[in-house]
């Protein structure tokens, strides 16, 4: 027959319960997670993702950017629910959602969040349009994109960017994304024409190839010029000319490849 607990040995007894409860819980907040990028261990669930950044993206978003004018829900929405930190290295993620852009690595950069919500608002993207993007980068550019328009083709020229980028675009669900390694001065013919196409690079002018492959009534966005650019909204006529709109100047990384070849032969 069990006998009741005495009160002295009910406390012991609650002592200890507590005494491993706690335990368990500093235990399971000191085990490190799987490395950014690598998978959980074989045999065990997928930990559940807490978003430890969200409250600094919703400060981002109306601080930076809906404070600055840009209104459009979509866009608002979209700059809201990527999360920008998982597109930077590692030690720059305490500086994710600060006003300001951050290296990637090979010398190149993700851009200010303003910038990416500027010129993505500047598409006017609807939900079926297909978009062009040159110079994939970390591939948080795309991911905005792909939260307003149908589909996203994106090129980068380097190609640890490139695969880097594809692989984070994949792990996270942006299955209507699709990444290309090569220069995209020549844009994506077997994809053309675009509703939209946009540069995160400079060329020193205008690509003609990319002209070409924008429908008619399409727009494009790009920085144009040298250390200094002008940040440009072309919109494609029915003539195959277009209408012409600066919008602020900016400074981006310069284009490499064709385009800086196309310049050294003909700089006009």
């Amino acid at each position: 027959m069990a006998t009741k607990p005495t009160p002295r040995r009910g406390r012991r007894r609650l002592a200890r319960a507590l005494s491993l409860g706690l335990l368990g819980l500093w235990c399971l907040g000191s085990v490190p997670g799987p490395a950014a990028g690598q998978p959980d261990p074989p045999g065990l669930p997928a930990a559940p993702a807490v978003d430890l950044f969200s409250a600094a993206r919703k400060r981002m978003v109306e601080e930076q950017i809906r404070d600055r004018g840009i209104v459009q829900a979509g866009v608002l929405a979209a700059m809201e629910s990527v999360p920008r930190h998982l597109f930077v290295p590692a030690e720059e993620r305490a500086r994710a959602y600060d006003d300001q852009p951050l290296p990637i690595g090979h010398g190149q950069t993700i851009s200010q969040p303003y910038i990416v919500a500027l010129m993505t608002s500047l598409l006017e993207l609807d939900s079926n349009d297909r978009v062009l993007e040159i110079g994939t980068g970390s591939g948080y550019q795309a991911a905005v994109l792909s939260r307003l328009a149908g589909e996203v083709y994106s090129i980068e020229i380097l190609k640890p960017l490139g695969e880097r980028a594809k692989q984070s675009l994949a792990r996270q669900g942006y299955s209507n994304v699709q990444v290309r390694i090569g220069d995209g001065y020549k844009g994506w013919p077997s994809a053309a024409p675009f509703d939209a196409i946009i540069l995160t690079a400079a060329p020193p002018r205008i690509p003609d190839p990319l002209v070409e492959q924008l429908k008619v009534g399409g727009k494009m966005v790009l920085p144009v010029g040298d250390t200094w650019q002008d940040l440009l909204v072309l919109t494609k006529r029915p003539d195959g000319s277009f209408e012409k709109r600066k919008v602020l100047p900016v400074r981006f990384v310069p284009m490499t490849g064709q385009a800086q070849q196309e310049a050294r032969r003909d700089p006009r």
